[in-house]
């Protein structure tokens, strides 16, 4: 399943959009919910037109560069529907960077780990009071699902550091 493409060819149902406006979009609109980079939609995209799911038209505009527009094929739409059936279907695995440095946190001294779980923690609670002050989103229902599925991990994230800063406060 590939969460990219359903979002890209998603947006490309409402109109075609060259990658410059694709990729505003994103940055601008969705940034809480996804956190793909430009050179990642580029070759999506790329991918997508030669596989027959978008095409691809070359405009120029004045003195301007040239730029390629992007609109979803009939075949890219058919694809849209299979990966959106797909996706919401499908518990995803839940991997989370930061417990890469959980599991070798004995090498460091308890009270290190603690201070630096503490910063995290911070981090954290600044990233979710963000996400709570965002106003409902005025693109529909699914953006604000994604936005709540967002703030309820942060939230589940926020409880189990107080309590393991709680616990390591408590052994040292």
């Amino acid at each position: 399943m590939d969460s990219r493409a359903l979002l890209l060819l998603g947006l490309l149902r409402t109109h075609s959009q060259h990658g410059y406006q694709l990729n505003d979009y994103v940055e601008r609109n969705l940034g809480r919910v996804t956190d793909m980079k430009k050179p990642t939609a580029y070759a999506i995209l790329d991918r997508l037109a030669r596989e027959g799911y978008v095409s691809v038209e070359v405009e120029r505009m004045g003195n301007r560069p040239q730029r390629k527009v992007y609109a979803i094929t009939p075949s890219g739409e058919a694809l849209f529907l299979t990966l959106l059936r797909e996706n919401l279907a499908t518990s995803a695995p839940l991997y989370d960077s930061g417990d890469i440095g959980t599991m070798f946190a004995e090498t460091l001294p308890a009270s290190e780990v603690r201070e630096l779980l503490r910063t995290r923690h911070a981090q954290l609670r600044d990233r979710l009071a963000e996400f709570e002050r965002a106003p409902a989103h005025a693109f529909g229902l699914g953006v604000n699902l994604a936005i709540e599925h967002s703030i309820r991990l942060m939230r589940a994230e926020d409880a189990w550091l107080t309590e393991v800063v709680e616990r390591l406060a408590r052994e040292t």
